[in-house]
């Protein structure tokens, strides 16, 4: 599924079922809220604290909330996430396409 066709599909959900979004400010600080959440199964999981007892460790869903919220504020704010990630990769590429590769610390 294409960056559009999520875009798409989360607005169609606001509208009926969400009724609206929530504003920008709000969206933004439940952006930060939900890859907390994220950071915390991350923690846990890879790093050296442990679960407590019945926690969430479901790691996709967590990134999946984040995608989900990040989605809205795009839409919100008139972003089209597949154009410009598109031209995030070109740049990013242009500009480490040797970094990366002379790198003594990642071989």
């Amino acid at each position: 599924m294409e960056l559009r066709e999520l875009q798409k599909m989360v607005d169609e959900w606001i509208r009926n079922v969400g009724v609206r979004y929530f504003n920008e400010l709000t969206n933004t600080v439940i952006l930060m809220e939900e890859v907390g959440e994220l950071a915390r199964i991350m923690a846990r999981k890879y790093g050296e604290q442990s679960f407590k007892e019945n926690e969430n460790n479901n790691l996709g869903e967590e990134m999946a909330d984040v995608l989900f919220v990040l989605i809205c504020l795009a839409n919100q704010t008139g972003v089209d996430l597949e154009k410009e990630f598109l031209e995030k990769m070109k740049r990013k590429t242009e500009r480490d396409k040797n970094r990366h590769m002379n790198n003594e610390k990642l071989k």
